[in-house]
């Protein structure tokens, strides 16, 4: 949200705030390192959002996935608000399901709020990533992961399943361990986007500072831009996750100021790229180790000549260090760590 992000207080229009608790929406919750309950009246934070209660809808779709049954234990990575964890305890009982959140206030929060509809289920604080305390049959989360963290597979039952997203792709990922600690699935075809795992009370300073310095700097390399009009990435999942494919871990902003359309792009490496759109032609500036801007050209350039890459429905194989391999009739792609 440009100009930050404001405070909708929910016990002051009680009607309001149970319309929107009841929506099919995703509800924002925490911005960089406040949360939504901690925040004064007037609050306008600023950040990237990095927690939330996910769309009711999508929380049953990444269940389905999972293909869930009674007779199984779940894990539930990415707590959050506890709603996802409530709906598991209710049709599998408080006893076959576990929930795990990195930030101790949201695992607190949600063993209240479990509390007060009636359920127990075991809740853990700690990085989701790491080593896990327990055997489970399923895991499903609602954060997304690259790579899958080799903790999952070695947490998981023999011939059981996890359902999950990966990080900057647009993508549900299935699969079934293997007794060779491997596992096999699938990239469904179907769609869902979450906010990424984080270690720690936010994401890392560094990533934001380099956007922002790439709002305003001048490129090493500026030049007119092949295509007329700036494309929202965040928005265009096919694009985006072909992008993440080929040149992964780039961020995306894309604001209006002034009439002006522009998109940001930055990568860990130091690589940055903005476009700004003004009457039908777009400026380019670049700068950094990589050309970030190329590679999106590259990948529109092969969305319009070819269609997107055939990434949904194709067999995935997890590898024990979290790497997948991907593969629909002739096309292969590596995700690796």
């Amino acid at each position: 949200m440009d100009g930050g992000w404001e405070l909708r207080d929910g016990p002051s229009d009680p009607e309001k705030w149970l319309t929107a608790a009841y929506a099919d929406v995703t509800l924002v919750t925490r911005v960089g390192s406040l949360h939504a309950d901690h925040a004064e009246p007037g609050t306008r934070a600023s950040g990237r959002p990095t927690s939330s209660s996910t769309l009711p809808g999508l929380v049953v779709q990444m269940f389905r996935h999972a293909s869930i049954d009674d007779s199984c234990t779940v894990l539930d990575v990415g707590a959050g608000s506890g709603y996802g964890t409530a709906v598991l305890c209710a049709r599998l009982g408080d006893e076959r399901v576990t929930a795990v959140d990195v930030d101790p206030y949201l695992v607190e929060a949600a063993c209240q709020r479990l509390g007060e509809a009636g359920h127990e289920p075991r809740l853990l604080v700690g990085d989701a990533t790491g080593p896990l305390d327990g055997q489970w049959d399923r895991i499903v989360a609602t954060v997304s992961v690259r790579p899958i963290p080799p903790s999952w597979l070695a947490a998981l039952n023999a011939g059981g399943r996890l359902a999950t997203t990966i990080s900057g792709m647009g993508v549900i990922l299935t699969a079934e361990k293997r007794p060779d600690g491997t596992a096999t699935g699938r990239i469904e075809r179907d769609q869902a986007m979450f906010m990424r795992t984080r270690t720690g009370a936010d994401y890392p300073p560094d990533e934001q500072a380099l956007l922002d310095r790439a709002r305003v700097e001048e490129g090493d390399q500026v030049e007119r831009g092949r295509y007329p009009m700036v494309l929202d990435v965040v928005e265009a999942w096919d694009v985006r996750t072909m992008l993440e494919i080929i040149a992964p871990g780039i961020s995306h902003h894309h604001t209006r100021e002034n009439g002006v359309r522009i998109a940001v792009m930055a990568h860990p490496d130091g690589s940055w790229a903005r476009g700004e759109e003004r009457d039908g032609m777009v400026t380019v500036h670049q700068s950094g180790p990589r050309r970030l801007w190329d590679h999106l050209d590259e990948v529109r350039d092969h969305w319009i000549r070819h269609g997107m890459l055939p990434f949904h429905g194709a067999k995935a194989v997890i590898r024990p260090d979290g790497g997948i391999e991907l593969r629909r009739g002739r096309w292969t792609a590596t995700i690796d760590p």
